[in-house]
């Protein structure tokens, strides 16, 4: 059975994360080629391939970066195009795949096992189908009782038609990490700071998608008696540690800042601090304009846009598990311990590897883009571009503004870089190395000296 198996995976030519990639850019060049048509834009408006292709780019990597107006620059077919790619983005075309053959009662084959094995960061093949199911089942239900909620608190002010229309929108880009809107005029979410349903409502999507569906399953299994696994209790802990130090800094650093939360009451002041503790983690949308951030905030939400949320969910960035892992790694070699536990485990040696592997990578690449940008955008602050790059590679989607201003060359290399973040950095080195081939020469050891 396992040849016969093997046999069958290597029929396809490239392998997982190649397949990924190239997913990824079909669904990109799809959405491009939809959104130049006339009927997406509104009238006086038409798309160059460029912005095209920077809109389409941002909605399958679930970024939320804009370069226009989404509420005054799409018709409803446009807008309806990015909530497919956004929903398809965040979810994974092989996720949408498996389902559709579900649907048709095919069976499903050993390959597309695998492929979704990768995608949703699974560590083995038991229970795939299952676990596609529930996704979709928990998607299906998230984005249902968010559209609920925001339809009919909105009734009122647009009408219930048009506010269940923006509640599914808003829903399906908060649980997606997406933070894409269409409240017009770049605005996001500014004219709700002081809303608690708005805040709540879009804050808990936007945590319950970014967790990463291992850890709802996980949680939902434990009342079976099941114990929870290490990597469900490192992201619950981490994702509220991280929650309250955003928090908490943001409040304290706003504090006394009339353009965001200076004049705002006591409780609005809190709420307006825990939604910008939350979005910067993959989320894009904003309730404070965040150029009027003071520089400190700025830099609070570029370390939480560069951390991200869980793995296997809908969020960016290099994730809570490997901050954790390098957290604990660092901790490890103060205490002179040649081993990195964590809650009474002890992490294979593999696993720290990679995660200052992906860490070390996802600097340079920051670092590269940043370089660049600062050639291409002449004239611009660093603390923007390099907000910008953050909000890209993170696939968060928060700008100080520089978005809709850069230049072509420019657009191209966020475009590129909201790509890169969203497939992963070491899903993109796997993607173009060679296979690795196992040898039993190995060369002498010789230390050198660091520090």
């Amino acid at each position: 059975m396992a040849t016969r198996r093997r046999k069958l995976f290597h029929r396809i030519k490239i392998n997982p994360p190649q397949f990924f990639a190239l997913g990824f850019l079909v669904l990109i060049a799809l959405g491009t080629f939809l959104l130049m048509l006339p009927m997406a834009t509104a009238d006086r408006h038409h798309l160059s391939f460029i912005d095209a292709l920077f809109e389409a780019t941002s909605a399958v990597c679930v970024t939320g970066l804009v370069v226009v107006d989404t509420q005054t620059t799409f018709t409803l077919f446009g807008q309806i195009v990015l909530l497919c790619l956004i929903q398809i983005g965040g979810l994974g075309f092989m996720t949408l795949t498996v389902f559709i053959a579900l649907l048709l009662r095919r069976n499903i084959s050993f390959e597309e096992r695998h492929l979704v094995k990768e995608s949703l960061n699974q560590n083995s093949y038991e229970g795939i189908v299952r676990m596609v199911r529930f996704v979709l089942l928990f998607t299906v239900i998230c984005e249902v009782i968010g559209t609920i909620i925001l339809g009919v608190h909105w009734g009122d002010e647009f009408g219930y038609l048009k506010s269940f229309y923006y509640g599914l929108f808003h829903s399906i880009s908060a649980f997606n990490n997406a933070g894409f809107d269409i409240m017009g005029d770049f605005s996001s979410m500014t004219a709700y700071v002081g809303d608690p349903i708005v805040n709540l409502t879009l804050t808990s999507l936007l945590i319950l998608g970014g967790i990463g569906f291992i850890v709802v399953a996980d949680i939902l299994q434990k009342k079976k008696g099941k114990r929870l696994m290490l990597h469900t209790k490192v992201v619950l802990w981490m994702s509220a540690i991280l929650v309250a130090i955003g928090t908490i800094l943001i409040f304290l650093l706003e504090y006394g800042n009339p353009a965001t939360i200076g004049n705002l009451p006591w409780n609005d002041k809190l709420l307006a601090s825990y939604f910008h503790g939350v979005v910067p983690r993959t989320a894009g949308f904003n309730s404070l304009n965040t150029a009027d951030l003071t520089l400190g905030s700025q830099l609070v939400t570029m370390a939480l846009m560069f951390i991200g949320g869980g793995t296997g969910g809908t969020a960016g960035g290099i994730k809570v598990t490997t901050f954790s892992i390098l957290l604990f790694a660092v901790w490890a070699l103060i205490k002179g311990k040649q081993e990195v536990n964590i809650r009474n485990r002890r992490i294979p040696g593999d696993l720290v590897f990679r995660a200052f592997s992906i860490t070390t990578y996802s600097v340079l690449l920051v670092s590269l883009f940043v370089f660049l940008l600062a050639i291409t955008e002449k004239g611009a602050a660093l603390n923007y571009i390099a907000f910008e790059v953050l909000s890209a590679f993170g696939t968060v989607g928060m700008t100080l503004g520089l978005t809709p201003e850069l230049s072509e060359p420019g657009k191209m290399l966020l475009s590129l870089l909201m790509f890169m973040g969203r497939v992963g950095p070491i899903t993109i080195a796997f993607a173009l190395a060679f296979r690795i081939k196992k040898t039993a020469v190995r060369n002498p050891e010789e230390r050198i000296i660091i520090g």
